[in-house]
């Protein structure tokens, strides 16, 4: 046990100022630009400052009570959207994470009940990238300029739930958990916007090909999306409807060819959308939500999205069936809801999200 004073699992672990009489008002006059943020060594924008010393829930800290509110508006019909792929997919995953396996027990084949037992990487399938995922590797820090070797190696014991040693669970996903990442939803359908006409998509989704800020831009006015402070952006690349054309040997050969796959460009203009924009979470349908392998390591965009940002990366979320709401009702912005694993100290956690659509289905979609 560290000289930390321990905690109580019923109180809440995250930052320290969420609900308190010390809470900000997170609008446009109080967050800085991409520009006005200080840097971390030779990194432009460090936020670490913006949320405050001691902070672990980063962006998710704009998802306030008001936010989620004026959010849930956005629930019109009741018509619910999964965004989790089963956790069997993909069966062999990238960058040698270990496969999911699920395992039927019972005494004897007869018995009259069943339970199940499952392994699992969190980040095998769909998934959130947490505060201990990714941090600054050249200067072998992670969030709030925490050193590495702070976050141990190997098991977390916690057998009291009222007497845990917060250095033991510091920036766990369990923060994230407990707070929920719930808000306005915005979705950019780049493969159907790619493709609208009946063009080919322009990239294969298997290939590091760089999405860029234009892109982004161009396929948020022609849906006509209009960013709002606080929105969780997903974003469709076309990863997982190119597994299920794919055959079984491409398939396979996925976690065995070295890791290559389409996902936003690393660059600073990529940094100002994301940031000025002052999205609460990121997410699409790709690995590595941007291009994999980076065209330069130093420019690593998990290390400031997480590592100087805290925020969320989703990766794997199934896009497919939202797509096609989307398409339907013309509308590309619904109340989003995620409850990852309240795991303490936990790195990542399946992102356990869905959809509320937000206007009536046209008669021409059949669910």
């Amino acid at each position: 046990m560290s000289t930390s004073r321990a905690i109580n699992i019923t109180q809440p672990t995250g930052s320290k100022s969420s609900e308190s009489s010390e809470h900000k008002k997170w609008d446009n006059l109080n967050l800085p630009s991409f520009d006005e943020l200080p840097e971390f060594n030779d990194l432009k924008g460090c936020a670490w400052s913006v949320w405050g010393k001691g902070d672990q829930l980063g962006t998710i800290n704009l998802l306030t009570n008001d936010v989620v509110q004026e959010a849930a508006r956005q629930v019109k019909t009741g018509q619910t959207v999964c965004l989790n792929w089963p956790l069997n997919f993909p069966e062999k995953p990238a960058f040698s994470r270990k496969p999911f396996d699920v395992a039927i027990i019972a005494p004897s084949p007869t018995a009259s009940w069943r339970d199940d037992e499952i392994t699992i990487n969190t980040q095998a399938g769909s998934q959130w990238d947490g505060l201990r995922h990714c941090g600054i590797a050249a200067h072998g820090v992670f969030y709030q300029n925490t050193p590495a070797t702070d976050i141990k190696l190997g098991g977390i014991k916690t057998p009291d739930p009222l007497n845990v040693d917060p250095e033991l669970i510091k920036y766990g996903i369990h923060n994230w958990a407990q707070h929920g990442i719930c808000g306005r939803g915005v979705f950019l359908d780049l493969v159907r916007y790619f493709t609208r006409n009946g063009a080919a998509l322009p990239y294969d989704p298997w290939t590091p090909h760089s999405i860029s800020v234009a892109d982004l831009e161009a396929c948020a006015k022609d849906q006509g999306v209009e960013f709002k402070q606080a929105d969780i952006l997903l974003i469709r690349m076309g990863f997982t409807k190119r597994y299920y054309e794919s055959s079984q040997a491409e398939k396979d050969k996925l976690a065995t060819s070295g890791e290559s796959f389409a996902g936003v460009e690393q660059s600073e203009e990529m940094k100002r959308f994301l940031w000025n924009n002052h999205f609460a979470a990121v997410a699409s349908d790709q690995p590595a939500f941007e291009r994999w392998p980076p065209v330069e390591w130093e420019k690593l965009m998990h290390q400031t999205i997480i590592g100087l940002w805290g925020m969320p990366i989703g990766e794997i979320f199934d896009l497919e069936k939202l797509s096609e709401v989307c398409a339907a009702t013309g509308r590309h912005t619904f109340f989003f809801t995620s409850w990852p694993l309240n795991i303490l100290g936990g790195c990542a956690s399946p992102p356990n999200a869905a959809v509320s659509t937000s206007l009536d289905f046209c008669t021409n979609w059949a669910i």
